[in-house]
């Protein structure tokens, strides 16, 4: 079972994601953003993801190398979904197979 200090700290960062977002849209909603501004936001999401998986392959392991690498060739033949979507899958059957 989950210790109720878990649900907590996951309700709590559920409370933080979604009031982040929600005071983005109250800032944001009467501006037009400018072209610039809008290829910025564009962007963030795959920012994001960047800083969360690029840690892991600073390690220089083979597998993960080999992961990266097929995520790489989707992203510049995918959509953001269709790229995360390969690069999980081939990280974690990468990882069974070869580990």
């Amino acid at each position: 079972m989950i210790h109720s200090g878990t649900l907590w700290v996951i309700a709590g960062m559920a409370v933080v994601t979604y009031l982040t977002r929600l005071l983005g849209y109250l800032a944001l909603r009467h501006r037009t953003l400018s072209p610039k501004a809008q290829v910025v936001l564009d962007a963030a999401p795959g920012c994001v993801l960047i800083s969360v998986i690029a840690p892991e392959f600073a390690t220089g392991n083979p597998v993960d190398l080999l992961a990266l690498g097929i995520t790489a060739l989707a992203a510049s033949r995918l959509s953001m979904i269709g790229t995360v979507m390969v690069g999980m899958s081939a990280a974690a059957t990468l990882r069974f197979i070869l580990h």
